[in-house]
């Protein structure tokens, strides 16, 4: 599959993304702490994709030993780029004990400056923002199959290809509107913020009256 490199358990050792790390998850569900991480998507914006397989040991996989993807996420050199980075940080965070930082999340930096809409999900900015229409049809199949068909690892990589072109607009647009400081601010808050997601602290939020 041109672009597309899958790899079961881990990264291979030495490979690079760069400053910047589009990553993105598949999990079984949308509950991060009930339902198992089964796949970490990572772009360094150059148009490949390489998806990493987590398999639990219980079926005959590595789980959560991946000492080469922790090391990316947990790199403070690389900035790790999101889509909703609030539930993907807390998915990885929970399944495999790291704490993706510092991150960029284009969800907040779109709400922050398309105010003029209340449509910012992925497969909206990648129309408005990088011209791409991608197909959603994937999103709800079942990603803790031993074996991922060619459809779900084509749907996983759009997830993470077109991130760059996003974020590159979302910045300029931070910057026009006076929003980049805030911005930071926010992102630098939201691995706290998927921690308090898996202490449970979703509904009441925590800073809600």
């Amino acid at each position: 599959m041109n672009g597309i490199t899958l790899h079961k358990h881990d990264l291979p050792a030495g490979l690079s993304f760069g400053p910047l790390a589009a990553v993105d998850t598949e999990t079984m569900g949308l509950d991060p702490r009930r339902d198992r991480l089964c796949l970490v998507q990572l772009s360094a914006g150059d148009g490949t994709a390489h998806l990493v397989q987590i398999i639990p040991e219980a079926l005959g996989g590595q789980g959560a030993n991946c000492p080469n993807l922790k090391a990316l996420l947990a790199d403070p050199d690389v900035t790790k780029l999101f889509h909703y980075g609030r539930f993907d940080i807390a998915a990885l965070y929970n399944a495999l004990g790291v704490l993706a930082a510092p991150v960029v999340c284009t969800k907040i930096a779109s709400k922050l400056v398309r105010t003029y809409t209340d449509r910012h999900g992925l497969k909206e900015l990648c129309r408005d923002l990088a011209g791409v229409d991608i197909s959603k049809q994937q999103q709800t199949s079942d990603w803790g199959a031993l074996e991922l068909t060619p459809e779900q690892l084509a749907y996983a990589a759009s997830d993470v290809l077109y991130l760059h072109t996003i974020w590159e607009r979302l910045r300029g647009l931070l910057a026009r509107e006076d929003r980049t400081e805030i911005a930071e601010a926010a992102f630098a808050f939201l691995p706290t913020r998927a921690k308090l997601d898996l202490l449970g602290y979703v509904d009441p939020d925590l800073f809600a009256h």
